[in-house]
């Protein structure tokens, strides 16, 4: 691996694991004050609030890191620049579009969709944060090429610690047992921080942009290029993102039917996903840090055609990543009770970590393969696995939960996981060999 992904992996590392601290931390918090119910409601919203920010992202930000890495790799400075204009236009206009279709469909989402009434008010405080995290994708996009990644690392801890502080403030103001305010209290906290983060990426921005020269060569077909690479990924992340929240939405509706009370299947959605995942994901910020890093240097050398050095560095990162996957599910395993009792006050979430632990490596892997597969320019490929993966996801979980309850949604998180790594493997192969 090149020095420069070294050092950004280490920053992006350091401020990962920060900000996974502060996350566990408030999240173990935010557990005992709202419950397991309320994490479970809070968990749907954000499933719909996954998806509208897949529209107002349509993947602008891998767009802009591989656009960027060709000007940057090519010698073209003033070339980017004129990227980022037109990125910046395309962000904004799918960020206002979700923006609005939030807003006007929240109370058919609310009512239809998710079937309870109490998640209108927190999808339509999230709305208005959608521009702001669409432009900030953009910035991010250009930051990971430009091998300045602390900038965005220290925006989103910033970020971090500001939803904490504002989620907190607002939470203060809400009765206790009212979980309708309690979730609409945690998303104004959010869409604060989202507004926030923003501003300051735009400041970083205004004082980076120079820093390229005009370097020699026309930039050709740029807004071609850009649409050429984002389109796909937008459509690609739609149906991926659709179908992701289709199943999460379809979890308490799969556990109510097994025999559990309305409650009890938000509180069981909410320890798998709002304690259990998060806890086992901990971690993985050393690997998502890697995976991003790797993006701008896999697309440089093979824009300059050097095919033996990616194969190495492919060989250099898998190796690293299976090490540290191996190491981090077995103290994971050790840790769970503690991480239970200590952060969220549920032994019962002990047992999910411990059941979903022979998963972390395969899960850590397929973050690194995926990260590859983006900087070799086959993001497509990429996308078609994860959406096949989303779409076995909803129909298992539609079919197997009334009947298995949570211990099928367990085997349909294992089966998905490893056929989506076995997939992205694959398609790293034929791109290796190419």
């Amino acid at each position: 691996m090149g020095r420069r992904v070294l050092v950004n992996t280490a920053l992006m590392t350091a401020a990962g694991l920060l900000m996974r601290c502060i996350a566990m931390g408030f999240q173990g918090w935010l557990a005992a004050r709202i419950g397991a119910a309320g994490i479970g409601l809070y968990g749907l919203v954000m499933s719909v609030e996954l998806l509208a920010s897949t529209v107002a992202v349509s993947g602008i930000r891998f767009a802009v890191t591989r656009l960027v890495s060709e000007e940057l790799g090519l010698g073209r400075g003033r070339g980017v620049s004129a990227a980022m204009s037109r990125a910046a236009l395309y962000a904004l206009f799918f960020g206002a579009l979700s923006m609005l279709a939030l807003t006007y469909f929240a109370e058919g989402v609310g009512f239809l969709w998710i079937g309870d009434a109490r998640t209108v008010k927190p999808l339509r405080i999230l709305a208005w944060g959608l521009p702001c995290i669409a432009l900030s994708s953009v910035l991010s996009g250009y930051f990971t090429a430009a091998a300045r990644t602390w900038k965005p690392s220290l925006v989103h801890l910033i970020e971090q610690c500001a939803a904490v502080m504002l989620v907190a403030r607002a939470l203060s103001a809400v009765p206790e047992g009212d979980i309708e305010l309690a979730c609409a209290a945690v998303c104004a906290g959010v869409t604060g921080a989202d507004i926030l983060s923003c501003a300051l990426m735009l400041a970083f921005y205004a004082g980076d942009r120079r820093r390229h020269g005009s370097g020699e060569g026309e930039s050709v077909r740029l807004t071609a290029r850009l649409l050429e690479t984002a389109l796909p990924l937008a459509v690609s992340a739609y149906a991926r993102s659709a179908l992701s929240t289709l199943e999460h939405l379809l979890v308490p509706r799969g556990l109510k039917k097994s025999g559990l009370g309305a409650d009890a299947a938000l509180a069981g959605y909410g320890t798998i996903h709002g304690m259990a995942m998060p806890a086992i994901g901990f971690p993985s910020c050393l690997l998502a840090a890697l995976a991003e890093n790797v993006i701008p240097e896999l697309t440089t050398r093979q824009v300059r055609g050097e095919r033996e050095a990616i194969r190495r560095e492919v060989r250099s990162l898998l190796a690293l990543s299976a090490a540290f996957a191996l190491a981090s599910a077995a103290a994971l395993y050790a840790l769970a009770p503690l991480i239970a009792d200590g952060l969220f006050a549920s032994p019962e979430s002990a047992r999910y970590i411990r059941l979903l632990c022979p998963l972390v490596p395969f899960m850590y892997l397929d973050t690194v393969v995926d990260g590859c597969l983006k900087g070799l320019g086959r993001q497509v490929w990429s996308m078609a696995v994860n959406i096949l993966d989303a779409a076995l996801g909803v129909i298992l979980v539609y079919t197997l939960l009334p009947i298995g309850a949570l211990g099928a949604y367990v085997g349909i998180i294992y089966f998905n996981e490893l056929m989506n790594l076995a997939l992205s493997a694959a398609g790293l192969r034929r791109a290796l060999r190419a």
